[in-house]
């Protein structure tokens, strides 16, 4: 169903594990995409899911990071450490540069069912359909909504599909201090069904923009979804940002005033937001007056959003 794709920035890595007992139970298979050279935070993180029962995919050849020129390091620690563990599949990630030869080669060298297949601008859907051959049955197929259209998913009818969306796709800024307040963020875990698709993913709260660093924060912001029944249970996400936005210093005041915007919504009875594990945490900062640093603020947002689908799922499956 709920395939979230996470890069393997530190933040990312413990909101999954931490959430690794919520994830197995909702049924969500994490992507990951390894952008650090250490492998330790994932080994970890690989451990809490398989203990708690949960399925990953791991990118073997990233589009970013330390393993982008060559994943074969990732591929070693698969085979070191999972290589008869089905819950852990290898994930192949196709881009406009990936040629079929190279396609062809990485599906050699992972030829066990739990592989998954990343549609991201790769053309030849034809050729690489055929290159799965009778695999096809057992492959799952994730596109990248804005990189795979229709056409091109039109060859992979017989797999298990995935389509994966951008919630920050239409609203591209480049600094934090242009967020309005809410935004439209997605639809699809209401209706990838109609589209002929297995389930859906998304790149969580962060979007599928990366950089190595954030860089000096000028404004501070805290990205939270929710989901509104009065809008047929669409997925919005609210932009609570700082004030004092003139210079990049005093994170922590910048926080505040951020962290203030979002105790005043949730006190108000009118936001829609879950309250959740994550909101609970924010409740507890907003009242010591905290700033724990911004990578911790991005795992609350994103382990928030795993919480609000899990939530969403639960409740429709007993509906």
């Amino acid at each position: 169903m709920y395939h979230p794709y996470f890069r393997g920035k530190q933040f990312e890595l413990i909101a999954i594990r931490e959430s690794a007992s919520l994830i197995a139970s909702a049924g969500f298979t994490p992507v990951i995409e390894p952008v650090r050279e250490s492998l330790g935070g994932l080994e970890r993180t690989l451990q809490a899911l398989v203990a708690s029962g949960a399925q990953a995919i791991v990118v073997v050849n990233p589009r970013h990071g330390h393993y982008s020129g060559s994943g074969d390091g990732i591929t070693a620690m698969l085979e070191r450490d999972h290589r008869d563990n089905d819950a852990i599949g290898a994930g192949i990630l196709l881009r406009s540069e990936t040629t079929l030869d190279e396609a062809t080669r990485l599906l050699t060298t992972h030829p066990g069912d739990q592989v998954a297949v990343l549609h991201a601008g790769f053309m030849d859907a034809r050729g690489i359909a055929d290159a799965l051959g009778e695999r096809m049955g057992t492959v799952r197929n994730l596109f990248i909504e804005d990189q795979a259209n229709r056409l091109y998913r039109r060859h992979f009818v017989n797999s298990t599909r995935i389509l994966v969306g951008d919630g920050f796709e239409g609203q591209r800024r480049q600094r934090n201090a242009d967020y309005g307040e809410v935004d439209r963020f997605s639809d699809l875990h209401v209706t990838y069904s109609e589209d002929g698709m297995d389930g859906y993913g998304d790149f969580l709260t962060v979007g599928d923009n990366f950089s190595e660093s954030g860089g000096p924060a000028y404004a501070v912001a805290i990205h939270l979804t929710f989901i509104d029944p009065a809008q047929d249970d669409a997925m919005f996400i609210y932009h609570f940002v700082s004030d004092s936005n003139d210079t990049p210093t005093d994170p922590a005041g910048k926080f505040a005033q951020a962290l203030a915007k979002l105790v005043w919504k949730l006190d108000s009875g009118t936001s829609n937001l879950l309250e959740t594990s994550a909101v609970g945490e924010f409740r507890d900062l907003h009242q010591r007056g905290h700033f724990p640093g911004l990578g911790h603020v991005k795992k609350l947002s994103m382990v928030h959003h795993l919480e609000t689908l899990a939530e969403y799922h639960r409740r429709e499956a007993h509906a």
